[in-house]
């Protein structure tokens, strides 16, 4: 009786001593309207896309007269007029 005494006490101070790291070792999942992440080829970086992209977006849109209201949707050839644009238009931050 005493051997399964210990053995069971075992189970239970190894499962104590295990729980907490597994719940820091859990990633927590990102929410995918906190954060997009667009690809720009020519320049091989990542652009966040949040308000000041939109705006700068909207700004490149109305000089350079284009009709696509969604970057998603324009061309692979205006999206890379878009940043060849954007990376000489930094934001003033």
């Amino acid at each position: 009786m005493h051997r399964v005494h210990r053995y069971i006490s075992s189970l239970f101070l190894a499962a104590a001593l295990a729980t907490p790291m597994a719940i820091m070792a859990a990633a927590e999942p990102q929410n995918a309207r906190d954060q997009v992440r667009v690809y720009d080829r020519d320049h091989k970086d990542y652009h966040t896309w949040d308000d000041k992209e939109n705006r700068a977006y909207g700004q490149f849109r109305s000089e350079n007269h284009k009709s696509s209201p969604e970057f998603s949707k324009a061309s692979k050839k205006e999206q890379s007029h878009y940043w060849n644009w954007r990376h000489s238009h930094p934001d003033k931050d």
